[in-house]
């Protein structure tokens, strides 16, 4: 649950029930010239997968799966509207999530564990993804979020080629954990219209520590530069949701605020008014942590005050924190694959 910083979302001018008229039918295969040429690209790209920074070089076409565990089959747990995202994401119609299988990080805090390193998913064409983008929008969405899926960017890049020339036009929002290559990021250019990524680490110890990753402090900060140059100052429709621009993530962890104030501060010298800063306090221990034990508990009132204070002490205008009780597994999503399958 978000509350506003700096801009409110305001309610939707328009009458209860209407929405855009985009018919959705089944989406036919590609021309055979147009696929193939897809085809070649994907392979092209799966084959030496180097898609984010692990560089793992596997062959996903033949099969085989790197870090992320996922080989060239697209699957997706859920894809449903989602309330909980920030006001001018979610606002009052809700953000089309898609939550994809796999990821290229381990936090081993993760809220998402079941479908980030467990194998809760169903394997979808790039056709049905097309889908899915466009009986999202036929529901209403705001926007196409896309959580979690740089693994999949190339089938990504079809399935949003192939839902524009049927109607798709929301804009479409790259969630993800802030561990990118830019040159994988480049591919988005165009089709991405927010970025919305973590920053987890200012700390390369504790990125190691939490997500086996001890240059995510680096990486992340390209991928970021690399976010801003493509969608350039944020843009914000007449209700107050956001057609443009990049919101960065800080989960704060317990015991952790050196870290989060590190981060707030990286940010703001670096970027400025460039992005939002969102500053997330619903950290929730959903299972017991048996080596790093400070983990075992949420974020204390203290702790989150604390660093609030910091991002005001820094000038920070442009910014998002989350009010009231948001740790409780109650707002992590079910997959239970709602919108996955084809209705009938």
């Amino acid at each position: 649950m978000f509350a506003v910083g700096d801009s409110q979302i305001s309610s939707r001018g328009k009458k209860k029930g209407q929405r855009r008229k985009v018919k959705v039918n089944k989406i036919q295969t590609e021309e055979n010239k147009d696929k193939t040429l897809r085809h070649d690209t994907e392979s092209c790209i799966l084959a030496d997968c180097s898609l984010c920074p692990r560089n793992c070089h596997v062959d996903r076409t033949a099969g085989k799966t790197g870090y992320c565990g996922m080989d060239q089959k697209v699957k997706i747990a859920r894809a449903a509207l989602h309330m909980w995202e920030e006001p001018c994401i979610s606002g009052t119609r809700g953000s089309g999530a898609v939550f994809f299988t796999g990821c290229n990080l381990r936090c081993c805090f993760c809220q998402n564990r079941e479908i980030a390193i467990g194998d809760s998913g169903l394997e979808i064409t790039e056709e049905r993804l097309a889908e899915i983008f466009l009986e999202l929008q036929e529901k209403d969405a705001a926007n196409i979020n896309l959580v979690t899926g740089t693994h999949y960017i190339p089938q990504i890049i079809a399935a949003l080629d192939c839902a524009k020339k049927h109607g798709l036009n929301i804009p479409v929002v790259y969630n993800c954990g802030g561990y990118e290559n830019t040159e994988t990021l480049k591919l988005l250019d165009g089709y991405v219209d927010i970025y919305l990524p973590d920053y987890k680490y200012a700390e390369s110890e504790l990125a190691v520590k939490f997500s086996h990753a001890n240059d995510y402090p680096e990486r992340a900060m390209e991928a970021v530069n690399e976010m801003v140059r493509q969608t350039g100052m944020p843009q914000f429709d007449a209700e107050g949701y956001m057609k443009r621009g990049t919101i960065v993530r800080h989960l704060i962890l317990p015991g952790h605020t050196r870290n989060s104030k590190k981060v707030l501060k990286l940010l703001h010298k670096t970027f400025g008014k460039q992005i939002y800063i969102s500053i997330m306090n619903q950290y929730t221990p959903v299972f017991e942590q048996k080596e790093y034990t400070e983990l075992n508990r949420c974020v204390t009132r203290r702790e989150y005050e604390k660093v609030l204070d910091y991002a005001f002490e820094l000038g920070i205008e442009n910014g998002f924190f989350q009010d009231g009780e948001t740790a409780r597994e109650s707002f992590i999503p079910a997959f239970d694959y709602e919108g996955v399958r084809k209705m009938p």
